[in-house]
């Protein structure tokens, strides 16, 4: 784990960055986000935690290996199509290193092709669906982004081990939303075969009405035995609090909403003792990495680094050790040395698992807090979920 680095210099200028004309050494990354959409809350935050990964890696000097720094930021607008079509600019007419992207699974997917025409190393970060290192990965793919069967393992550790538990499922109708619910299903039936998932429902991405959703999601678990859970699956504005209203517990039903953003897990703290899992949460980490990214977030934005901005801070710190390990930006270099690779991030060390390129990293069992300090202070740590307990499948038949 690298030392505890000091803030060097004033805080970073991106638009500098931007209008600086392309030097032959300069050493150019793509950032591929959604920054327009109902994804934008994410896209911003993993700029701001690649920009501020940068900073931290570079104490300051924004340069690596002798090499000015230059990163080309692109908005896709969570539309496929242009994902895919600005990775190829990025490629071809930009001349980039190494690039990085992007928010949606489908825009996501839609980049894996371009990265084996072009022979160049794309790091996906966030995007989720298993299928980016399963069925459709190819040999220059790497994730520093969790997937949906990672989200499935931590969620599944978080139910309880032992007597009858019955599930039933809310999710998104498109890939992030049924990758998400297979991959709980897959998990539980190997590490919590006593937890019975009795039902599925899946609503469009802009539901705002969950009142025929949340009948049903009551009618199928109301006269089971035992314990009854509604485990939500859900990007963007969170259904939780309009099902809550709708009064679960006179069912004796439970709410497992599951990780997300501060502003949504904001939500949560009128259910004081409400569980479940998720990938990052600022207080829970105790790393030299994490450390400095709370204190210079908290005081650059006065608030502290939320989900996306420390899976940010992790692409930028696996895309300059990569550089270091390879000696330079050439791509059979770069894939050798991150197969296998370890790096710092604010979760810790995260290691690319050579079989399929996936950073294999812990998570994180919470429980809602009865009595937060302030409006960030929502969580309490049940336990760390190490690696060791997820037991990952590897889908990409390499």
């Amino acid at each position: 784990m690298q030392r505890m680095m000091k803030a060097a210099g004033l805080a970073l200028t991106l638009a500098g960055f931007a209008a600086a004309p392309a030097m032959a050494q300069d050493l150019k990354i793509a950032l591929i986000a959604s920054k327009t959409g109902p994804l934008e809350a994410y896209a911003k935050q993993t700029e701001t935690g690649f920009m501020l990964g940068l900073e931290y890696l570079t104490k300051g000097t924004m340069t690596w290996q002798g090499k000015k720094i230059r990163v080309i930021v692109k908005d896709d607008q969570l539309k496929p199509d242009l994902a895919k079509s600005l990775l190829e600019q990025a490629y071809a007419d930009d001349k980039v290193d190494i690039a990085v992207g992007t928010t949606g699974s489908g825009g996501a997917l839609a980049m894996l092709p371009i990265a084996a025409e072009y022979k160049k190393v794309l790091v996906v970060e966030p995007a989720v669906a298993d299928a980016i290192t399963g069925a459709n990965w190819n040999r220059y793919i790497f994730r520093t982004g969790r997937n949906s069967m990672q989200d499935a393992y931590a969620g599944a550790a978080a139910l309880p081990k032992d007597g009858v538990v019955n599930v039933a499922m809310l999710a998104q109708d498109y890939a992030f939303g049924r990758d998400g619910v297979k991959a709980v299903k897959d998990a539980l039936a190997q590490i919590r075969p006593n937890v019975n998932v009795v039902f599925e429902e899946y609503a469009p991405q802009q539901t705002t009405d969950f009142t025929a959703s949340a009948q049903r999601l009551f009618d199928a678990l109301k006269d089971k035995p035992g314990k009854k859970i509604i485990s939500i699956i859900w990007a963007g504005p969170h259904p939780l609090p309009k099902i809550a209203d709708l009064k679960p517990e006179r069912f004796g039903i439970e709410l497992a909403p599951g990780g997300n953003i501060l502003p949504v897990m904001k939500l949560y703290k009128p259910y004081p003792g409400m569980e479940g899992a998720v990938y990052y949460y600022y207080d829970f980490p105790k790393n030299p990495m994490n450390d400095w990214l709370v204190a210079e977030h908290k005081k650059r934005f006065n608030s502290p680094p939320d989900f996306f901005t420390a899976g940010g801070m992790a692409a930028a710190s696996a895309v300059l050790t990569a550089i270091q390990r390879a000696g330079g930006s050439n791509t059979e270099k770069l894939i050798t040395a991150m197969e296998g690779m370890a790096f710092d991030t604010p979760k810790g060390t995260m290691i690319f698992r050579k079989d399929d390129h996936q950073a294999m990293q812990p998570m994180y069992h919470f429980r809602v807090k009865k009595d937060g300090k302030d409006d960030n202070d929502l969580l309490e740590l049940v336990q760390t979920i190490n690696e060791s307990e997820m037991p990952l499948p590897i889908r990409n038949k390499r």
